[in-house]
This record gives C-alpha cells, structure tokens and sequence, in this order.
C-alpha cells in the first residue's frame, strides 16, 4: 500500500524505527510558527557557465560570523537542499532508510518537530520553528557529503539570498528561493503566508490556487532551459488564463463530447507571472464526486489548461495549428487511467490527482479532498498537496 493509505501507521513506525537505530532529542518549541521551505533554482549548469553556481543550497536560520564573516552556526540549518520534485506529496517526505542527503524541500528528510493537525489540516510537512523576526542566509554549497559548517571556509561565502521576516506565533509560511531575472541570475525569496486554515472550506470540495514565480525573461530566452524540465517547455506568457476540465476515468479522449458536464473548460482566473509580492492566490475548486456515478470513491482526471488572453480551446491546437510559444499548456492529474491519449501537439505534464484515495474506517479505498497548490516556474511546473484529517483504516 502507498504511504498515503496509512498515514498515521507509517508516521509511528517510522518513529519507532529512528528511535530503535538512535537517539534524536526534540525540544519543545515554544509559540511556534510552521514553516516549509522550496528552492526553485531549476535552472541547468553547463560547461561554459562558470561563473553560474550550481543551484544546491544550505538555509541558515539566525546565523553566526566568525571576525571574517564566516558562517560558523545557526539556531537552525537546513542543508542539502536540492532542487524541488515536481510533487510535494501530501505526507511527510523523510524516510529513515535514506541513504542520499540531498532533500527535495525542509524539512523533508530533516529530523526535526513538525507542524501538528491544525483546523483538521496537516501540518507535518512543516517544520516548527520559534515564532518571532529571523534572519534567513541562503547559501551555494557543493554537491558533495560534507555538512555545510564542515566545509572548508572559501566554500562557506557564496550567498544565493537572504532575507530577514518575522513570523507570527501558529501561523503557516512557505519560503520560496526564486530566480527573478533569468538573465542577470538574481535571486530572491517570497515568504507566502498561507490562509488555508482559516478559510471555511467544504469538506465535499476539492480546492485548488494558481502561481506563476518564473523569472522575468526566461520564456524570451533561447539559452538553459530546466535541468530534467518535463512539463512546460517554453514557459508561459506573464499573463495567462486558468481552466479546468474533468473526466470520468473510463474516458478514451479528452475532449467537450467525454467531459463531465458543466466541467469543460472552465475558466477560473487569470494567473499573473510574480517573483516579488507574496499574496497568497485565491483558491478555486471543484466537487469531489463531480463524477455523479461514483459514491465514495472516484478517480476522475482533471486538467487545468494555462491559455494566453485573447485564445480559445478551438485556437489552443486541437484542430491542426501548433501554437506559438509560451501560449498554452495543459497539466494532467490522474486518478487510475494514464493512457488515454491526447493530441500530439498539446503539451501536457502528468501528475498524481488533487485528490486523495486511501484506507479509512472499513472503506478501502475512500476518497479525501484535499488542498492543492499548483507553481509553474520557468519551464516546470509543481503540485503540493496538504491532506485533511481523516478516520484511519480499520482492518477486518
């Protein structure tokens, strides 16, 4: 079974497994703030790029400086920080038989005391932190094994960014490490405050917001496009409109004739290109059981399709024309049925659904909404999802 089918007894047993192989003390964090981190630094390192540093990062929470400036600690340190995955499962991403340090996001593989239930979301795939003002250093280390603070010190200066935020006491940030101008290479942070834990969602309805943080000239640019980019080749135009379709999962086609009804190409809203303000979007959503024939599960596909203004679905190359760059793409999230075919000339990027299907109470599987953040940056695309409490499994 997947670890999403039986949260709460693989979160034990991975306790009791790191517990069994050795001791980690976690101390009490006193009015916490919840914090999760992404770097967003996909671009490529190529030979000729020598002066461009590989995008493989070490977060310094409060840092402290010898007299030459040199980090020598932090309250909090976050090392090895890859490259973000494409999805940000909605269950914590740490395994104790990891033998690779590099971490897709913080905490992720970092041992170190999560966010709890909080308003029936969960929380841990975010790590507590104390709540209060904090400066945070992020830094370009090499892709090796070594900690950060047991590098030598030459390797220990390279700042990406840095930023100083206070944050407030049992409130939900996500820190994003940014690339704001592909062609001058600057980076920058955005600290997104979430609201989704106050906000009165339904629980029949699956839910769902929109950014585009990819970096001012990168869709004009014929140079590096994402290292292992698989979903939006050209980037997206810094203006787009959002739509979702639904389909049931028996679907041979994806087309308005095979569409749920009510559920073909419906517009949302327009998504605006942003690396500098940390709004948070507005959440769009659908039934879960739009598909009225299933009951308590349901596998339907859904599939958000990013149009430029001013374009239509028959414009968008289903009849024939291939578009100009940057003015569509689709994202495809799938239940069961991976194989139906699309149009050759749409491109799309295959993900897991918005929805969860897992064991609670004597139904196995039952479907769960869920919340859903979907970020395009540059050439790449990235679903997180945060799951909602749910009743565990009960075996017969």
């Amino acid at each position: 079974m997947k670890p999403q089918h039986y949260l709460t007894a693989l979160i034990a047993s991975i306790g009791l497994l790191l517990h069994s192989c050795t001791k980690i003390e976690y101390h009490e964090v006193e009015n916490p703030a919840y914090l999760r981190v992404f770097n967003n630094l996909n671009y490529e390192v190529n030979l000729g790029d020598k002066d461009l540093l590989v995008p493989y990062l070490t977060m310094l929470i409060d840092p402290e400086f010898d007299q030459n400036g040199v980090p020598i600690s932090a309250a909090i340190v976050g090392d090895f920080l890859d490259k973000r995955v494409r999805y940000a499962a909605p269950y914590p991403t740490h395994s104790a038989g990891s033998t690779k340090r590099n971490n897709p996001e913080y905490p992720g593989k970092e041992n170190v005391l999560v966010g709890p239930i909080l308003n029936g979301f969960d929380l841990s795939s975010w790590a507590q932190i104390p709540s209060g003002s904090h400066r945070i250093v992020f830094y370009f280390r090499p892709v090796n094994d070594i900690p950060f603070f047991q590098l030598t010190d030459d390797l220990k200066q390279h700042v990406a960014v840095e930023g100083t935020y206070d944050l407030k006491d049992r409130e939900i940030y996500t820190l994003h490490v940014v690339q704001k101008d592909f062609d001058t290479k600057e980076n920058g942070l955005l600290l997104r405050q979430e609201n989704f834990h106050h906000l009165p969602f339904s629980d029949s309805l699956v839910y769902m917001n929109f950014y585009n943080m990819s970096a001012k000239g990168f869709l004009d640019s014929e140079d590096r496009k994402p290292d292992g980019m698989t979903t939006l080749e050209d980037g997206m135009q810094d203006e787009m409109n959002v739509h979702l379709s639904l389909y049931p999962q028996e679907a041979t086609a994806y087309n308005s004739q095979t569409a749920i009804q009510g559920y073909y190409a419906r517009f949302l809203f327009p998504v605006y290109r942003n690396t500098e303000e940390p709004t948070v979007s507005p959440y769009f959503h659908f039934p879960l059981l739009a598909d009225t024939t299933k009951t308590i599960t349901t596998n339907m596909v859904q599939q958000i399709t990013f149009l430029a203004p001013g374009l239509n679905f028959i414009d968008m190359g289903m009849g024939g024309n291939v578009m100009p760059k940057g003015l569509c793409s689709h994202l495809t999230f799938y239940g069961l049925n991976e194989l139906v075919s699309l149009p050759s000339r749409v491109n799309s990027a295959r993900f897991p659904s918005m929805f969860i299907n897992t064991h609670s109470g004597v139904h196995n599987p039952k479907s769960f909404p869920a919340i859903n953040t979907i970020e395009v940056v540059n050439g790449e695309a990235y679903l997180t999802t945060i799951q909602r409490k749910f009743d565990p499994p009960i075996y017969k």
